[in-house]
């Protein structure tokens, strides 16, 4: 190992070392005041042993291999964090000439996390060590401290809660892989107060005392209830509606204020928000009108008046953006997760409905096909709590809501009339069944962007001034910027997307040719798709196929794509497909469709997906949609038998925290997330008899991947955070299994 490898190593356990040093500092300076807890004084004793071995570790490391050095690191990160942990409790608790430690020891876990008593810390810091010297630096400790620290070991775990008012706790049983991560070493397993049993089948939980906990009930749920890692709820600024606001907003060059901020000062805004009575507004308009960035400019101003941005308001404020070709955004009930998460955050009370819901008995209420009813109820609950304050929800895009859009709209008219300090504001594009299906009274009212035209033309002339400047071949000619405004504002009709799109084609225009290309380029959204896609069918040599696999995969794909993931489930040529620059190129040259922010890919707008699949389906489909979905499931075994491994991310160390794991670079798992996530839906979307059972039979591509990757395949799984997908997975096939092959079903389910 090089000097530089081995010095990090040494000063992770040297930070270690001082650490346990200090706390021991702590206690030894107020050993003789009253009241001192048991459990601190049996952790302080063995303080010492630690210390010691570490010491002895440290010399040992600057013998080991790189090998030994990369499996050391997430031991040492783990062992670390709970060393400060343990260190600030000693600092709460004991530094303090009175008998009050208990509410302090309380107030400390309250923080923390009730499972970081100080025995289950300290017995989570002698495991850590243990492994370092037992598994990793043999030699560095002798014998006699090997048996002490087992001993050590077993009488922490034997100890008598340091917290008598913690009785329940999460009980976790596990099958397989995953999160848990094979807990044969150090670390602690995903779940708070979890306990593993590779035997059994599912995971249960069981608040006991601590569903009186509501901030505990939240981010015990978090992961299950919605659908969001544990690690998210650090902060209420990493959501998803908060990710998804972002994205959209880089997606489209940035929010200029200027743009939106006639919404603001517009009659019918204005009475939605200050008068008591305007429960609803709808906003509705055209494709490319600029909704989307309008809503994202509303909740920019509402937001500094919410608890979302200071937490001494009273009003509370949640959105959910929509969005048809992401699966995790696109359904009704990822809507109310998203709103049911914002306002939790923001009032952590209103978990109690939620731990009713638990409280019945159900395992995991907020899965499967009931998740709807039950996610509804509680909304419901919520919305009625008497704790509630003036409350604004916002959701963008309702049109863009596959399933369960009219369970949803009957939701939110429901809500809309019975609890006066929710306002609602929502927005989709002109579809007469949503607005059936609204029913707007004298409370709720609609702003069409159609009838306000004016307004969004100008919005438009200012995103046009903002972007005309930064064209590459005419910035620093300010008579030609000229005519190209005056071309863009004549032929825009007060649409976004238009702009944004020809205005990205003039990116790669030389300054002669601007106003010609101007010229030719149609005023209307569609012709304009139509104009980009003869521009791919007018590419050379294969190009025109390269694309038109690229769009197949795009228009197909349930979830928006990492470049490399684009280049192994396309029909690419394999140097293309496994070099990130040449996808990248394909991906460019197809026709403005497709945009990169980020490395992720998808479509420009939800418009540009409608158009494929409305007029070019016979192009990009030669052999129809349902085969055009088996080759994608093909293609997804092929990249997951070829990528999926043992300890893909070599981390040498079985027993660590999901929380503590880093994603390489290169990430090994980069071409094959989505096809982990989504390779049945595909199957399942597949109804040709002959390819079909074929796939499904024993000995078939399904059997022989299962057979062969189902442990690595739940570890990836484990690792992008995912693991619970593999149980609705399995349920499909299942399923599907039962109706053509009963005897496979029975199979499958003693496989999985």
């Amino acid at each position: 190992m090089s000097g530089a490898e081995a010095a990090f190593v040494v000063s992770l356990i040297s930070g270690v070392i001082s650490i346990i040093e200090a706390t021991k500092t702590i206690y030894d300076a107020a050993k003789d005041a009253k009241g001192q807890p048991e459990a601190f004084r049996q952790v302080h004793a063995r303080l010492v042993l630690v210390a010691e071995i570490l010491t002895g570790a440290r010399e040992k490391v600057k013998e080991v291999d790189k090998t030994t050095q990369d499996a050391l690191k997430p031991i040492l990160k783990s062992c670390k964090m709970r060393a400060e942990n343990l260190n600030e409790i000693f600092q709460e608790v004991i530094q303090k000439e009175d008998d009050k430690w208990y509410d302090r020891y309380k107030k400390a876990l309250s923080t923390l996390g009730k499972e970081n008593k100080v025995e289950c810390l300290m017995e989570k810091i002698l495991k850590d060590v243990q492994v370092l010297v037992r598994e990793r630096l043999t030699g560095s400790a002798s014998d006699g401290q090997l048996k002490e620290i087992q001993e050590a070991i077993k009488e922490m775990s034997e100890m008598p809660s340091s917290f008598q008012e913690e009785t329940g706790g999460v009980a976790q049983t596990h099958s397989g892989s995953g999160d848990n991560i094979g807990h044969s070493g150090s670390g602690s397993i995903y779940a708070r107060n979890a306990h593993h049993n590779q035997n059994a089948g599912n995971v249960t939980y069981d608040y006991g005392s601590n569903s009186n906990n509501p901030t505990f009930i939240f981010k015990s749920m978090s992961k299950y209830f919605l659908g969001i890692s544990s690690e998210m709820y650090r902060g209420p600024a990493n959501d998803r509606s908060r990710e998804d606001k972002r994205r959209i907003e880089d997606k489209n060059g940035g929010l200029l204020k200027d743009s939106y901020r006639w919404i603001l000062e517009h009659s019918v805004f204005q009475q939605w928000r200050d008068d008591k009575q305007g429960r609803m507004l709808w906003i509705k308009g055209d494709p490319g009108k600029g909704k989307t960035m309008l809503l994202c400019g509303i909740v920019n101003e509402l937001s500094p008046l919410t608890k979302l941005s200071d937490e001494k308001a009273t009003t509370l404020l949640s959105y959910f953006f929509c969005q048809a070709t992401d699966s995790r955004i696109n359904n009704a009930t990822s809507v109310l997760r998203g709103l049911i998460y914002l306002l939790i955050v923001q009032q952590p009370s209103l978990a109690s409905h939620v731990r009713r819901k638990y409280n019945q008995g159900a395992k995991m209420p907020f899965e499967g096909v009931n998740s709807w009813a039950a996610l509804s109820m509680i909304f419901e609950d919520i919305l009625q709590d008497s704790s509630l304050k003036s409350t604004y929800l916002i959701i963008d895009a309702l049109d863009e809501c596959e399933t369960g859009l009219p369970g949803l709209l009957k939701l939110i008219v429901q809500s809309a009339s019975k609890s006066p300090l929710v306002k609602w504001l929502v927005s989709s594009r002109n579809k007469p069944d949503i607005e059936a299906r609204l029913r707007l009274n004298d409370t709720q009212v609609r702003l069409s962007l159609e009838l306000n035209s004016k307004h969004v033309s100008h919005a438009v002339s200012i995103f046009i001034d903002y972007k005309v400047p930064q064209l590459p071949c005419i910035v620093k000619d300010k008579m030609l910027q000229k005519k190209v405004r005056d071309q863009l504002y004549a032929k825009a009709n007060g649409t976004f997307l238009w702009a944004a799109l020809v205005l990205k084609e003039l990116e790669q225009v030389d300054s002669y040719y601007v106003l010609k290309v101007l010229e030719e380029i149609p005023s209307e959204l569609e012709p304009l798709y139509a104009r980009m896609m003869r521009h791919v069918q007018q590419l050379q040599r294969d190009d025109p196929k390269f694309c038109y696999s690229v769009l197949c995969t795009m228009t197909l794909a349930y979830a928006p794509l990492h470049p490399l993931e684009v280049g192994a489930l396309s029909d690419l040529h394999p140097e293309i497909s496994i070099n990130l620059d040449h996808i990248i190129t394909v991906i460019n040259k197809c026709g403005s469709f497709l945009t990169i922010r980020k490395d992720t890919v998808s479509f420009v707008h939800q418009s540009a997906k409608d158009y494929l699949l409305k007029n070019a389906s016979n192009i990009i489909f030669p052999s129809g949609k349902e085969e055009a979905h088996y080759d994608l499931f093909l293609r997804s075994l092929q990249v997951m038998s070829s990528t999926l491994r043992r300890d893909v991310y070599s981390l040498r160390a079985p027993g660590i925290s999901i929380n503590m794991v880093e994603q390489p670079n290169p990430d090994p798992l980069a071409a094959a997330r989505y096809p982990c996530l989504y390779w049945v839906d595909h199957l399942l979307n597949y109804n040709t008899t002959v390819n079909a059972s074929s796939a499904l039979q024993d000995g078939g591509s399904v059997d022989k991947f299962l057979r062969q990757n189902y442990l690595y395949w739940l570890e990836a799984l484990s690792l992008i955070r995912s693991l619970p997908s593999a149980i609705v997975m399995i349920n499909n096939l299942e399923n599907i299994l039962k109706v053509k092959f009963p005897i496979l079903s029975y199979k499958l389910v003693r496989v999985s």
